[in-house]
Order: C-alpha cells, then structure tokens, then sequence
C-alpha cells in the first residue's frame, strides 16, 4: 500500500529556507527526498511521511543545526539527543520534562519552554523572546513533537492530548495537525500550548542509556508519528464508564471521547489484558456492591440501575462475578474490592 503524502509543502519550504539562511545548496537532501524544484512551487502539493524523515535528517546533519535555523544560534546535531540524555534519570515525566525545558533556555533564548501542572492539565507552553518570522510555524509544530515524541518514549506510552493551541490562523493544511496532534485544535490562540491528562505526569521513566541509545539512532519517526500504547487506558476507560454509568457506552463511543480509533482501542485493552465487557461489568459490579452495602433498595430496583433488565438476570451475573448471591452481601454485610 503507497503511503499517503500529508505533510505540507510549506514546511518543506521551510527547510529550503534554513539552507538559504546559511547559504548552501538544499539540492542534495531534495534528491535524497526525491523532490523536485518545481514541485516546491505549488502550495497544494504534499510529501509523504518518509520523504520528510530523508529530508530533514539530511537538512539538519548538513547544516548541523536541529533548529534548522529557527533560532539565532545553532543547535548542533545531537543537542536534541542530549537534552534527552539529561532528563533520563528523573523519577517521573513531570520531572523530566522540567529539565528539559529548563536545559533547552540554556542552549537557545529566542524562546522559553514552560511546562506546568494543576488539577485539570499538564501543559508544555512556548513563550517567544524573539521573533520568529517565517520560522514561526513549523518551530511550533516541530519542538511540540520532539517533546511529546520524546515523552512518549519515556514513559512507554501514547499521551492523548486535551488540546493543541497555536498563535496563527487556521493553515490550509490542517489535514497535518489533525495527524500530529489528535485531539481539540485552536488556532489564533494567545500562546503555542499542548495539554493533556495530569496523570501522565505523575508516570514513572521507563528507558535508560541502552534504550535511548537505540532510539537516538532512529528518533525521527517519533516526531512524525503518534505514539501507540497508552499506559492510562485502562484507567481512563474505567473513569469514563463510572462517571457516566447511565450512559450505552460503545466502543465507537469511548474510542471517540478517547480520541482513538475504535480498532486502538480494543487492541489496547486486549494488550493489557482485559477487554470492554470486562471493564462494563467491572463497574456494574462494583455499583451494585455499593448500592447493596450502602442502601435498603429492593433488589429488584437495583438490577436496572446497574443495567439490567430483570433481578433474576442480575443475580446470575453477580454470581459470576463475585462468587456469591446480592442476597448474601446484603445479609452478611461483605464488601467486595477489585
């Protein structure tokens, strides 16, 4: 199956424009990514997952700059593997992530990465110190991949994100963004910003020297393609079913609210070993111990409020489930725990 071509030309351009900067010939990497002068010339045209990665690993050993001329000052090849290199050894990504921000000032000040918690988010923001001009569009959308690329790999795992903000006009290609960063978009918005789940911050570092070491030998891939695992999804699954227990949840349904494809996400649950009719009757189960325990309703009342049609349907699953009748919790007062 051909690849399909969704990556700007604009930011090939962009590219072209850092060899331009430094004044040296792009025609190599454009060979090497097979394309061709005038392809650049049409701002509908796009280019293909793969010939992004050929370009820009030539176009930043060339010019030895990751920045690819976004900042003032280079950025030699491999300061980006040293900035992962230094944020290895934190206890969990909350840590690292504020090292790595923290280092990345000391190396380029034409911008600041920010990243922050609370309550209802995590966030990487970037304040600009200097403008970026043309630049402006792809250092957003590439810096905001390398750290959630990398953060990914930390933790060995997919971070959904809440949202993606970004200080410009919705481009004409947002096809592109939808792709790199799944989830709600805002442009124009007051400052470039990534949110997600607090929770992944509080994840501990999974990788050490040997594994990084393999990764920085083929990193790009991680910039370019959403990370597939995620660690929380079973937690996050289960949330979602106990703060809408009333709701017919679907696959379709929570893979949506998840921001996954339906496919994902019952690959993802079959991985961690349980499935969605486990986690369903896992809170059913659980609601029922609670109103069991904690209320005199009628048993009967009880079985549709946990999704049943009938209290004889009801009890036969509770059996299955806990080994006993609804009857013997209600008489011997037990509680049951997952």
């Amino acid at each position: 199956m051909p690849e399909v071509a969704i990556t700007p030309v604009a930011f090939v351009r962009a590219i072209v424009a850092a060899y331009q900067r430094y004044g040296k010939n792009p025609s190599h990497a454009l060979r090497c990514a097979r394309v061709t002068p005038e392809f650049l010339l049409d701002s509908t045209n796009r280019v293909t997952v793969s010939q992004m990665e050929t370009l820009f690993g030539t176009a930043i050993k060339e010019l030895d700059d990751e920045a690819l001329g976004w900042f003032s000052r280079k950025l030699p090849w491999g300061t980006y593997g040293m900035l992962c290199r230094a944020s290895l050894s934190s206890p969990t990504l909350e840590v690292a992530l504020k090292r790595w921000c923290r280092h990345h000032r000391l190396l380029a000040d034409d911008i600041t990465l920010k990243f922050g918690v609370t309550k209802a988010a995590a966030s990487i923001a970037i304040e600009v110190n200097r403008n970026l001009g043309d630049m402006e569009e792809f250092c957003f959308a590439t810096l905001f991949r390398y750290i959630l690329g990398y953060a990914c790999w930390a933790i060995n795992s997919r971070i959904p994100l809440l949202d993606a903000c970004f200080p410009f006009g919705t481009p004409k290609h947002i096809e592109v963004y939808q792709a790199l960063f799944p989830g709600p978009l805002h442009f124009c918005a007051p400052i470039a910003k990534i949110s997600f789940d607090p929770q992944y911050a509080t994840l501990s570092i999974r990788r050490d020297d040997r594994a990084l070491n393999k990764m920085l030998q083929q990193a790009l891939p991680l910039t370019m393609f959403p990370y597939r695992r995620d660690r929380l999804l079973v937690q996050r699954v289960r949330e979602l079913l106990r703060m809408q227990p009333d709701s017919p949840h679907t696959g379709e349904s929570l893979a949506m609210e998840l921001h996954v494809s339906s496919r994902t996400l019952h690959r993802q649950l079959q991985e961690e070993g349980t499935s969605l009719q486990a986690l369903k009757n896992e809170i059913r189960r659980d609601r029922a111990v609670d109103l069991l325990n904690r209320t005199s309703r009628p048993i009967k009342q009880i079985a549709p409020a946990v999704g049943f049609l009938n209290e004889k349907s009801f009890s036969r699953a509770f059996k299955q489930w806990t080994g006993v009748t609804p009857e013997s919790v209600r008489e011997k007062g037990r509680h049951f725990v997952s």
